[in-house]
């Protein structure tokens, strides 16, 4: 598979749809890793990975393409957006110096066993400060496709660290023996066994939480779960527009109801983060992930109340959206997330919601 797209005078989701669609229509649930993998080469050959950065000014065109590739595979749209995610850590990092068309991945989730530890390392012939890794990293999508890796990692004072890791390396192994999961397969999501790994660090100490585009890029996830359902809700729709059924009708007003709410919110995010791009966005986007999860969840519920057991099973595409959306929506904190929004609501003296 090696085509290239015409964008010109297309919109960058319909330019990405373009590119995409054909190839995913097409596949069988085998040939899906594969085809996954291609398809993320040829979105970034094609400079379609170019999406406005969050909080400079055009954060719900940015949105807008994560949501255009979700309601396509959200296989494909997890790598896509974790490698857009880099690019936008990287320049807020001051990172200009990139490999050509490297793919990229952020793997920074942590647990008690899998701790890497990490020493100094001479800097490089053009200055660099470099790091030496050992230990495992988890929960690593698409470690069998990129070629670079964002890690955290913590330093002696325990602060939250990040490093840009080249894969290419003899101290890299990839081993894929920890997800079992049949919803979002595609993304052959492994654990890093790191040995000696030369790692270089990017930002400060706690850079990558502290800044303002760690609550940004939070906000552009709910952006992929609510192109996923925008999928579902039109599989049903169609569905419907061949058929007089008043249940399965009271089904889509229900999705209709969520899905719009959620868009509403996402918008006004994205306006709010445009405005305030310096600003705290923790409360922001909380609610819109919480609302679109909401919707997510209320639409796949839909699809299968009114339709029965078809789009689970006479329909590849939404077939893999079923399958994969649970899966995605799980990187949602859910109760904790409530509560953390739910303790926003008392730092303001008066109501904080009004008409």
């Amino acid at each position: 598979m090696n085509s290239h797209v015409n964008h010109l005078n297309l919109s960058l989701p319909a330019a990405i749809t373009q590119l995409v669609a054909a190839p995913l229509a097409q596949c069988n649930q085998t040939e899906l890793p594969a085809v996954v993998g291609d398809l993320l080469c040829q979105l970034v050959d094609n400079g379609l990975d170019a999406l406005p950065l969050p909080g400079e000014g055009d954060t719900l065109q940015r949105w807008r393409a994560l949501a255009a590739v979700a309601g396509l595979d959200l296989s494909l749209a997890k790598l896509f957006e974790s490698h857009t995610d880099a690019l936008a850590i990287l320049a807020q990092a001051g990172e200009d110096d990139l490999p050509h068309l490297a793919l990229w991945g952020v793997w920074c989730a942590e647990s008690p066993q899998a701790v890497l530890k990490v020493r100094p390392l001479a800097r490089d012939e053009t200055g660099h400060d470099r790091l030496l890794l050992d230990g495992e990293k988890h929960w690593c999508s698409g470690a069998h496709v990129v070629s670079h890796g964002l890690i955290s990692y913590r330093d002696a004072q325990g602060r939250s660290c990040l490093a840009a890791l080249d894969l290419d390396q003899e101290g890299v192994q990839v081993i894929d023996d920890d997800w079992m999961a049949v919803g979002m397969a595609a993304t052959r999501t492994a654990r890093l066994q790191l040995k000696n790994a030369v790692a270089r660090p990017i930002g400060s100490p706690d850079f990558y939480l502290q800044r303002p585009g760690f609550w940004q890029g939070g906000a552009g996830i709910a952006a992929c779960w609510f192109g996923a359902a925008t999928a579902l809700a039109d599989t049903l729709r169609e569905q419907l527009a061949q058929r007089h059924d008043e249940h399965a009708l009271a089904r889509l007003g229900s999705t209709e109801c969520a899905l719009h709410a959620a868009a509403q919110c996402l918008r006004a995010a994205a306006r709010w983060i445009d405005r305030n791009p310096a600003t705290d966005a923790m409360r922001l986007t909380l609610r819109a992930r919480l609302t679109v999860e909401a919707a997510a969840q209320q639409s796949i519920n839909d699809i299968g109340a009114a339709l029965g057991p078809r789009p689970y099973c006479a329909d590849r595409r939404t077939a893999r959206l079923l399958a994969d959306l649970p899966v995605f929506l799980r990187q949602s904190h859910a109760g904790r997330d409530l509560a953390q929004l739910g303790a926003t609501c008392l730092d303001t003296e008066h109501t904080p919601w009004q008409l």
